[in-house]
């Protein structure tokens, strides 16, 4: 039987909290807007009782404008300010050795997430990679997931979905996919339900399968 673990990418496989500041905070300089503090990015990206768009650029849904202007400072800024967690690439690779699909379902522009999986050497461990600007709306939502979960031939109830945030939560909800939550990403959100290492996570992956 075929298993399949799809992954959230920021906050979750990649510590880019820096660039995803930075990058919005360049459209909103694009904009003539102020630079929003960091901080308040960070609480606002996984929050899914906004739109994002509305709240970061003042527009109801994100433009051409905007993605060029984010994949602007995302293309020329990453080498600087991307980085994996510790021991991601060895959990990816492990999985791997071990039989699983694995797959990404991010928000994040395919441009700019491709140009950090390539550059942290790990868009090689993907059966998949979906992102925000591929379907009609983003998570929440659950249409990235069912695309992955089409791309790669695997049904939900095979499938386990890891992210850091509430909208991954509630996209495996609308997905029924079961769902993991990670906690040393930039998301806040209660540790309660949380694993809060990488070693914890492979220990809770291989209980579920």
């Amino acid at each position: 039987m075929k298993q399949l673990i799809i992954f959230d990418m920021d906050g979750t496989l990649v510590d880019s909290s820096t660039t995803l500041t930075n990058a919005i905070n360049h459209v909103r300089a694009n904009l003539s807007l102020q630079p929003m503090c960091g901080n308040t990015i960070l609480r606002k990206l996984n929050d899914h009782t906004v739109n994002p768009a509305k709240y970061f650029y003042e527009a109801e849904f994100f433009t051409t404008e905007h993605e060029t202007w984010f994949s602007q400072y995302y293309r020329e800024n990453h080498k600087n300010e991307v980085k994996l967690y510790s021991g991601i690439k060895e959990l990816l690779q492990e999985l791997k050795n071990i039989g699983f699909k694995l797959a990404i379902a991010t928000n994040a522009y395919k441009v700019s997430a491709n140009q950090a999986l390539i550059y942290l050497n790990i868009k090689k461990y993907f059966d998949a990679v979906v992102c925000g600007d591929e379907v009609e709306q983003g998570k929440p939502n659950p249409y990235m997931l069912y695309r992955v979960l089409d791309e790669v031939n695997i049904e939900a109830k095979n499938t386990l979905f890891i992210g850091d945030g509430e909208r991954d939560r509630e996209a495996a909800k609308n997905a029924n996919i079961n769902y993991i939550m990670v906690h040393w990403g930039f998301s806040i959100h209660s540790k309660e339900n949380a694993v809060n290492s990488v070693n914890e996570l492979k220990k809770k992956i291989l209980e579920f399968f």
